[in-house]
Formats: C-alpha cells, sequence, structure tokens
C-alpha cells in the first residue's frame, strides 16, 4: 500500500481545517462571563488555537496515552516542573536550575521530546525551574474564526436541587403561621451559539519536525486527531461539533513550492444566495479551485 504524501514529514504541509458547532460554547472568553469568544469589530466567532491543540492533545491521550513515546506533556492537574523532573531522574542527572549545564539541558529536551507528544508536534517552553530547555514545534495552527457573524447567547437555566441545606429551611413566624423562605430551585447561566461554522489555517514545517523527532506517525495520529476529536470531546456545553473540511497542501519541496495565503484562497466558503441566518453546513457552499494548480503541490482532502 503506497504511503500518503500527506503524513510524509519531509514535506512542508498547509491545511485548511472547517468545523461547526450547533446550540454550543465552542470556546468560552473567561474575560466576558465565559461567553462564545468573538471579535467585537465583526462579530465573528472565534476559537483559539490553544483550545484546538486541547483536543488534540485529549485525542491522542485517550488513544495512545498508555505508550510512553505519546505521553501529553501539558495536562490538568500535573506541575510543569514535574515532568521535567522526570526528564533528569531517567538520564540520572540532577538540577541545578538557572545554573544547569548546557550539556545536560540538551540531554533533559531530547529526552522531553521523545516522551511527549506534545512537545515533539506542537513545541514548549521548559526553563521554568527544571531547566529542560525550549522546542519549536513543526505543527502550528491559527485562531479558527467564523464565516459569518455569530450571536452569543447568555441563557437562565434552573434546576430542581440547591446548593446548601440551610437554603432549603423553611422559617416559621412566632405567631404559628405557614413558613417563610427555603428556596425549590437555583439559577444558574448557559451561554451557547446557534449555529457557526468556524475555518482555521494550520502548518508542517519538516526542519522543526527533524529537531524533535516527529515522525510520520505523529503527523497520521495529529490528522486523525482532527478528524475525530469532536467526537471524544463531547459534552452539554459544547453542543453538537462536528468535523466539516480537512484539506492539506503537500509541498514537494521541504520549503515549500507555493505561498500559503496562495493556495488557502483556493478554499473558499460561501453562504448561499437563498440563506439569511445560516443554521447547518447545508446553508453553505464549500468550492476548491483547481484551475492551474502548482506541479509540486498535492492537495489531499481528508474530511468534509
Amino acid at each position: 500500500m503506497a504511503e500518503s504524501i500527506h503524513s510524509d514529514v519531509n514535506r512542508r504541509h498547509d491545511f485548511v481545517y472547517l468545523f461547526d458547532v450547533a446550540d454550543g460554547n465552542p470556546n468560552g472568553d473567561p474575560d466576558a462571563g465565559n461567553l462564545p469568544r468573538v471579535d467585537p469589530e465583526t462579530m465573528q466567532g472565534l476559537v483559539t488555537d490553544v483550545a484546538l491543540k486541547r483536543k488534540v492533545r485529549d485525542y491522542v491521550d485517550a488513544v495512545r496515552g498508555e505508550h510512553d513515546h505519546f505521553k501529553i506533556y501539558v495536562q490538568s492537574g500535573t506541575a510543569l516542573n514535574t515532568q521535567h523532573e522526570r526528564a533528569y531522574s531517567a538520564l540520572g542527572l540532577k538540577s541545578t536550575g538557572a545554573k544547569q549545564k548546557a550539556s545536560d539541558v540538551e540531554k533533559a529536551r531530547e529526552w522531553m521530546c521523545k516522551d511527549f507528544y506534545d512537545i515533539r508536534m506542537f513545541g514548549a517552553v521548559m526553563t521554568t525551574g527544571v531547566n529542560c530547555g525550549q522546542v519549536r514545534g513543526p505543527l502550528q495552527l491559527t485562531f479558527a474564526r467564523s464565516i459569518d457573524k455569530i450571536v452569543p447567547l447568555d441563557l437562565s437555566i434552573t434546576r430542581v436541587a440547591v446548593t446548601r441545606v440551610q437554603d432549603t429551611e423553611v422559617v416559621v413566624s412566632e405567631e404559628g403561621g405557614e413558613g417563610e423562605g427555603g428556596k425549590r430551585t437555583e439559577m444558574g447561566r448557559k451561554a451557547m451559539v446557534p449555529y457557526g461554522l468556524y475555518l482555521a489555517h494550520g502548518f508542517f514545517n519538516p526542519h522543526f519536525a527533524k529537531q524533535t523527532g516527529a515522525d510520520r506517525e505523529d503527523l497520521e495520529l495529529f490528522w486523525s486527531a482532527l478528524q475525530n476529536m469532536f467526537d471524544l470531546d463531547r459534552s452539554a456545553a459544547r453542543g453538537m461539533m462536528a468535523v466539516q473540511g480537512l484539506y492539506v497542501f503537500s509541498h514537494e519541496s521541504p520549503l515549500g513550492n507555493a505561498p500559503a495565503q496562495r493556495l488557502f484562497e483556493r478554499i473558499t466558503v460561501t453562504r448561499k444566495p437563498e440563506v439569511k441566518t445560516p443554521r447547518s453546513f447545508g446553508d453553505y457552499e464549500v468550492k476548491v479551485n483547481a484551475e492551474n494548480f502548482p506541479a509540486a503541490v498535492q492537495l489531499a482532502r481528508l474530511a468534509g
């Protein structure tokens, strides 16, 4: 079976990623009461690269996390310096902080790249206390931006269970009349977007892949994560999220054979003229311009 060109780590790859959300919050903004992120000038929705990478990390951890080569560095509940200490312990070295020998830092850096998938692919700054150096990863993502404006909604919700025992107590008057007080419900808030179709861009640099040791298996796992990660991230807050398109431009040269922005312009997403308020992916049309396509660039459609 022929190997896939889009998983060749000796080539440069640029890609377009489309996903949508219905009745959910794809990426809450803590500075805005967890409302969906928006560009305040255009009211287009935003999803950060950090949020997308988190989903990739969670997918990799779920499917390959039991293997040492695919551990995840950025994990909830785990201090980063604890992760760094694992490298020094495995190598039989002693951490001396800022005075660490450069050769020790390089050995620790190589060990971290070998053990942690997200360092190998995304890079990391590991100079906090226990020094493992810095890594610039070969895989980078942009913010995702919605094609059209979104309407962030902040909805009131209630539940029948209250939080504190005291809130359920009924106060009886001295005259023996009917009791007063006693909460029956709790109020809360829920943020959501009725519908939004988001587009992000990404880049894979083979030169950085050589420095971190990223290989074909790593890149294939990344493509798999982009296609399947929303199915492992289901929650009431997320609503219905789904991948709607993944288009990978693979260059013959490690330096690239065409500017990324010119390739991205070949993928156009437009709302159908008869649709005023989009509420599904079917309200949009995706077109790929294949005219005068660069001979040294190949396009793979992995989803959509």
